[in-house]
């Protein structure tokens, strides 16, 4: 096991599977998440404009580094189709180095090579 502070799992929950397909798609071109897990068929019931709701939504897990937070929070934000979508964080404490590392690589930028 390796420590693991510097990496994040965030939920997002979306409309539907194209939504969260959408945003999966997006956040994995840039780089912003090594995986992003869709949990289809979830039901929600909350709190908005002082109603009772419920509603079916997908479920995103996204994993990530801290380093990735802010500007993945700022896709989601603006790719969005709720006014005010979830957007959680949950640190890690430990993960299997490999993994971790996996996850590391695969949201970095390849080196440019110059010659």
């Amino acid at each position: 096991m390796k420590r693991a502070s510097s990496f994040r799992l965030v939920h997002v929950t979306a409309p539907d599977l194209k939504t969260a397909r959408m945003l999966a798609k997006t956040a994995l071109t840039a780089k912003l998440v090594a995986c992003a897990n869709l949990v289809p068929k979830i039901e929600s019931h909350y709190w908005w404009q002082e109603k009772l709701e419920s509603s079916a939504e997908v479920l995103i897990v996204f994993k990530t580094t801290r380093a990735k937070m802010v500007a993945l929070e700022k896709l989601v934000i603006a790719q969005h189709p709720y006014d005010t979508p979830e957007f959680i964080a949950l640190p890690l404490t430990e993960g299997n180095a490999k993994y971790l590392d996996w996850i590391v690589t695969s949201t970095s930028f390849p080196q440019s090579v110059s010659g």
